[in-house]
């Protein structure tokens, strides 16, 4: 699969009117980053969304993937939720690489409150793709 990249990331794009604009820091197969969901992301009144937590620890562990050097595409994610994620609070990710082989990359990512409460875990299987030309890193 080949994949061409835009601002528009419902998770990260920092040109998507609609998306979350989670900021990412990643290198050596770990990522850390940071959100604070909005309303307009719940589910019930003050909680998140269950598909908006799962795509923010999608994202922080293919920024964790991309580290290797390949775009990667999530093919498996499960996804553990612990307590409820707040809107309108800092949350806190982090995701790193757990395994790699061919190229299959595995992945475990976390959602953190501000406190360092775990809110939800994730894990994923992501296929890598091709390889990142010059200036697309991410981080």
């Amino acid at each position: 699969m080949d994949v061409e990249v835009d601002q528009y990331c419902f998770v990260c794009g920092l040109e998507n009117p609609e998306g979350l604009k989670a900021a990412f820091q990643s290198a050596d197969g770990k990522a850390t980053g940071r959100v604070s969901l909005r309303p307009e992301h719940q589910g019930y009144a003050g909680i998140s969304h269950g598909g908006v937590v799962s795509a923010l620890l999608d994202e922080a562990m293919v920024y964790a993937a991309v580290t290797l050097g390949r775009w990667a595409t999530t093919a498996e994610l499960t996804v553990r939720f612990s307590k409820p994620v707040p809107t309108g609070e800092a949350l806190v990710l982090a995701a790193e690489v757990t395994g790699h082989r061919s190229r299959l990359v595995e992945c475990r990512a976390e959602l953190r409150d501000s406190a360092g409460a775990l809110l939800a875990t994730a894990t994923g299987k992501l296929m890598q793709s091709r390889a990142l030309r010059p200036g697309e890193e991410r981080g």
